[in-house]
């Protein structure tokens, strides 16, 4: 009884509902709302990735690693024997040419200088002697002289007063000649007494020292450098190229440098010269050669230091205000050397387009010919959608909505 009731209740809501429906349906307000709330057709929903051609600076480059080095510099050695006295400078300080950085007390001993002095004076007075000696006999000469020429001297006479006048000039061609010796040697002792005061070369910074108080110096070994003086206004980068790369360079191309030491700063410089020799420990058994690229750049406030690492480009070619593409657009070129790109013109509507492309890098390509400013490229493949049979038997596109 409960179950033949229970069937009955049932078929009279079903009835109820569909009762309700057709009225709802009959109500064109309501008609009209449900109609605006159907979903949209697949096509107005779809959503093209595009890229938009622009216009542009591009640059091809080839990329290197390097290292900054010393421009100028100059390495202070002894010149002399001896003991370090004092050392005038420190690391790091700012030095003039010919500024004074060190004085050695030298090996020779001082009475040596003094006493080559002394045989000075005493040689210059024999001299001064002798030649007043000269000057006599060369007037008794003479007078002999013209008394033979009257017959009222003897040949004796004569004869001696000759060879008095010749001996006192030898007297003074010697005399004369050990002073010229012995000015040489004090010449080099002038000089020696000069060099117990070391100068600098060059004007710089001190960027390296080896001397010390008390420290015995020797010229008759090589030894390091007691000090290095480097002009820091200037650096030089030595970067290592690929050999697959350094052909495609020249001197005078553009050159530029990222420092890990100053995040998002760039140096510029020229590149100067190319090592034609393979860099150490490269090119040999199989192994790619690098070589040695460098070029200058300026450091006017001693922000650069020797040994920093450097990012280097080396700007092979460019382009300015160039029509631009991203490189991940690209697919592989025809027999032409061509690229088909994928074009949405303002209808909305994609279409095949051929370019021809300039530089490129590893972001930008040039398009010169093919593309305008402003032409959207669909980026990967055209949906099923727009190739739709229904769409191009009715004469039309789906429009779709682009994006770039």
């Amino acid at each position: 009884m409960a179950d033949r009731t229970y069937r009955a209740s049932s078929r009279a809501v079903a009835a109820a509902l569909l009762s309700l429906a057709a009225v709802l349906g009959a109500n064109p307000a309501f008609a009209q709302a449900n109609k605006s709330a159907a979903p949209a057709a697949p096509a107005a929903q779809l959503k093209l990735d595009t890229v938009t051609a622009h216009r542009g600076d591009i640059q091809q480059t080839v990329e290197a690693s390097g290292k900054l080095q010393l421009r100028k510099w100059a390495d202070i050695y002894p010149q002399i024997g001896g003991q370090v006295k004092d050392v005038l400078v420190s690391i790091g300080d700012t030095v003039k040419a010919d500024q004074a950085l060190l004085e050695i007390t030298p090996t020779q001993q001082p009475a040596k200088v003094e006493s080559n002095r002394a045989q000075m004076a005493r040689l210059q007075a024999e001299l001064t002697d002798q030649r007043a000696q000269l000057e006599f006999a060369q007037l008794q000469f003479k007078r002999q002289t013209q008394l033979k020429a009257q017959n009222a001297t003897r040949e004796e006479a004569f004869e001696s007063a000759r060879m008095n006048a010749s001996s006192a000039s030898a007297r003074v061609d010697s005399i004369t000649a050990q002073i010229h010796e012995l000015e040489a040697t004090l010449k080099i002792d002038e000089e020696a007494r000069q060099k117990t005061m070391v100068r600098s070369s060059i004007a710089g910074t001190v960027v390296s020292l080896a001397a010390r108080p008390g420290q015995m110096l020797s010229t008759a070994q090589a030894a390091a450098p007691l000090l290095r003086i480097a002009d820091l206004s200037e650096m030089t980068v030595a970067a290592r190229v690929a050999e697959d790369d350094v052909t495609r360079l020249r001197t005078g191309m553009a050159a530029s440098f990222t420092t890990p030491g100053y995040p998002g700063k760039r140096w510029s410089g020229k590149l100067r010269q190319v090592i034609p020799i393979p860099a150490d420990g490269t090119g040999e058994q199989g192994k790619q050669a690098f070589y040695i690229v460098l070029f200058e750049v300026k450091n006017p406030d001693h922000e650069l230091m020797s040994g920093m690492s450097a990012q280097v480009q080396f700007v092979v070619a460019q382009a300015r205000d160039a029509l631009l593409l991203p490189a991940n657009c690209l697919g592989t070129p025809d027999e032409d050397g061509l690229y088909k790109l994928k074009v949405v013109d303002a209808a909305q509507r994609v279409s095949a387009r051929k370019v021809k492309l300039g530089l490129r890098n590893a972001q930008q390509v040039q398009i010169l010919s093919g593309l305008a400013e402003g032409d959207k490229v669909l980026v990967g493949p055209v949906p099923d959608v727009l190739a739709m049979p229904a769409a191009a038997d009715a004469g039309t596109t789906p429009a779709v909505a682009s994006g770039s």
